[in-house]
């Protein structure tokens, strides 16, 4: 199967169909984990921010709420560690947190597999070519998922986006597939050494140019 008829023909019409489909079978699991988002953390449930979608574009991505909204004296929210309830470690252990996101697969915004939608913020400090991973649909799973999620720093996590960027196809997707299902029986990589989640990218030196890697501030929610 030529790899540019699958991207632009084959994966997207696979994608909403078996995102319908997974809608319907977890329902009841999303109606229960935003009904104790509800109990435990109170209105809303969703938790929506822009991300970069295909070629930059960005769009709403939607997913149940995790952390409650803490400031600190200044009105700033405090790091993500203080905020992150027990229920948001479980909701996000077995990747609950991401039903909501199906409703973007069907809108044609993500797919089910690819790499993950990051934030805005880091559009600027890629290099070039950690950009190609805008090349392809952002996905609810991807490459780098399933090789470490977030226990890899930032130049393997990109690296890898963009090494599925070349080399995306059905069996790989098949592959992809088959790994999450077996991360969501075993969940590993849930946040990076040291932090509650991902710590900010603030750019990677690499051989296409880039400033120096400083992630260090938490807030990265990937």
């Amino acid at each position: 199967m030529a790899r540019g008829w699958y991207v632009r023909v084959v994966k997207p019409a696979a994608d909403r169909l078996a995102a319908g489909g997974l809608l319907v079978v977890t329902a009841p699991l999303l109606a229960v984990s935003a009904a104790l988002v509800r109990v435990r953390l109170g209105s809303p449930v969703l938790f929506v921010q822009e991300r970069p979608g295909l070629h930059g574009r960005l769009f709403r991505l939607l997913k149940l709420r995790t952390m409650r909204d803490a400031t600190d004296a200044a009105g700033r929210p405090l790091p993500d560690a203080e905020r992150l309830t027990a229920l948001g470690v479980w909701l996000r252990r077995l990747s609950l947190d991401e039903l909501p996101q199906l409703v973007n697969v069907l809108r044609g915004e993500m797919s089910l597999i690819g790499p993950r939608p990051l934030l805005p913020a880091y559009l600027p400090r890629y290099s070039p070519r950690q950009a190609r991973r805008h090349e392809v649909r952002p996905g609810l799973t991807g490459w780098a998922q399933v090789r470490g999620r977030n226990a890899l720093d930032w130049a393997e996590r990109l690296e890898l986006d963009v090494w599925y960027v070349e080399h995306v196809g059905l069996a790989l997707d098949l592959q992809i597939a088959a790994l999450t299902a077996l991360r969501l029986v075993r969940p590993s990589g849930i946040s990076y050494g040291g932090h509650a989640t991902m710590p900010e990218f603030q750019g990677t030196l690499d051989a296409d140019g880039g400033s120096a890697d400083r992630a260090g501030a938490p807030g990265g929610r990937a």
